[in-house]
């Protein structure tokens, strides 16, 4: 997809889809009245502390359909997979102004806190109705996320 400079997230996907954290159930894409995907929202597992959430990335959108909603389109849905599904916990490393429309807060709020130093600000939770307060700690994002 168009949306990143780079084939970076593509390939991302394409790791994730092999890897033992794909949940296709949580892959949620928008296409156009050609059926072309313009817009994925992808949630995996993660590990935080000795528990498991989700990670949410990559989000992508088409050049062409950015900023006509299809990104919160495709978000809105994978979350509402995600709660239905009985899940407690997702966390995002994005931008604050973006995802604070979805509900999402600073990990910290809810003890958690991630692998890479310096992005504390962006590194966000969005607990979902099943969450009890668990899982807190370190995340440890699947191996593909490495390559990014």
């Amino acid at each position: 997809m168009a949306a990143f400079p780079g084939p970076e997230e593509a390939d991302l996907v394409d790791a994730l889809r092999r890897d033992a954290a794909w949940l296709p159930e949580l892959s949620v894409v928008a296409v156009d009245e050609r059926e072309l995907v313009v817009g994925h929202a992808l949630l995996t597992r993660l590990q935080v502390g000795d528990g498991w959430a989700l990670a949410l990335a990559p989000v992508a959108v088409a050049p062409e359909w950015q900023r006509k909603g299809v990104g919160t389109t495709v978000v809105r849905a994978a979350l509402e997979a995600a709660d239905a599904a009985g899940e407690r916990l997702v966390v995002v490393l994005g931008d604050p102004g973006y995802y604070a429309r979805f509900g999402f807060v600073p990990a910290a709020r809810h003890q958690v806190t991630g692998p890479y130093p310096g992005n504390e600000e962006y590194l966000q939770a969005l607990p979902l109705a099943g969450y009890d307060g668990r899982p807190h700690g370190v995340c440890r994002y699947p191996a593909p996320f490495s390559s990014v």
